[in-house]
């Protein structure tokens, strides 16, 4: 559903990044307000090896007794949040639903079930990935500013906390959909492309997610259809999850 064409892409809730890997643009900046992922995005791109070389010495501390390893890896890492440890908790957590406490920031989420991805997997989807993103500026800093550089003809695309589900994420406490939809019509009237992925429909449909979106801001609203929650899958184990199917809305300002 983007345009066929455009100028730079922007992507200022980076997040995974996982529409970034799939379009892999020749230009783009992609931002984030969380530190330690960015510091895994910079490494990404400009020293693969050392993403590598964090992610194999963590996963060996985890060799002969995973649980004991991961919480020696989560305790470094909430007495000093940082990028090299986030990467390990990243791969390893349960559900890889990364919770945060809203006081101060404490990872809180237990080990998974399922044994790491071995350095060498690890290493070739690095390698993919460092491929992918040579084209994009990485930043750490507010969505605000990266959508205030987009200029006529480019596109943004935004993908920032779900208000009825991401609530325990990084960041997403503070967050102010009014706020970003005034950075979105500020683009629009300069002529930039926007499109905002955002709450749709959960319950398999039977609820409609109310927002508070201006009239007249996007020209198309369509939904996605996402399958089963992953949230609720994390929330929900052992419950059948045929009643939890999402989906997605996509609103575009062309």
């Amino acid at each position: 559903m983007f345009p066929a064409g455009y100028r730079r892409y922007h992507e200022p809730f980076l997040g995974s990044g996982a529409v970034l890997a799939t379009l892999s643009p020749e230009e783009a900046t992609a931002s984030d307000t969380f530190g330690p992922l960015m510091e895994i995005w910079a490494a990404l791109k400009d020293a693969p090896e050392t993403l590598y070389e964090w992610y194999r010495e963590r996963w060996e501390l985890t060799r002969e007794n995973k649980r004991q390893g991961y919480e020696r890896i989560k305790a470094s890492y909430n007495e000093r949040p940082n990028g090299a440890d986030l990467l390990f908790l990243c791969r390893s957590c349960y559900g890889g639903v990364v919770r945060f406490r809203k006081a101060d920031g404490y990872m809180s989420t237990p080990v998974g079930i399922h044994n790491p991805i071995k350095p060498d997997s690890f290493a070739t989807r690095v390698n993919e990935w460092h491929r992918r993103v040579q084209g994009t500026t990485f930043l750490h800093r507010p969505y605000e500013l990266t959508m205030s550089e987009a200029r006529r003809g480019d596109l943004v695309y935004c993908d920032p906390p779900y208000s009825y589900s991401q609530s325990i994420l990084y960041g997403a406490q503070e967050f102010s959909l009014e706020s970003l939809m005034a950075s979105i019509a500020d683009c629009k009237n300069r002529g930039v492309h926007v499109a905002l992925s955002i709450d749709g429909r959960k319950k398999s449909g039977a609820l409609d997610c109310e927002l508070d979106i201006p009239d007249g801001l996007f020209e198309r609203e369509l939904y996605i259809e996402c399958g089963r929650s992953m949230l609720k899958r994390f929330q929900m184990e052992g419950h059948s999850l045929e009643e939890e199917h999402v989906a997605d809305r996509l609103l575009l300002t062309f």
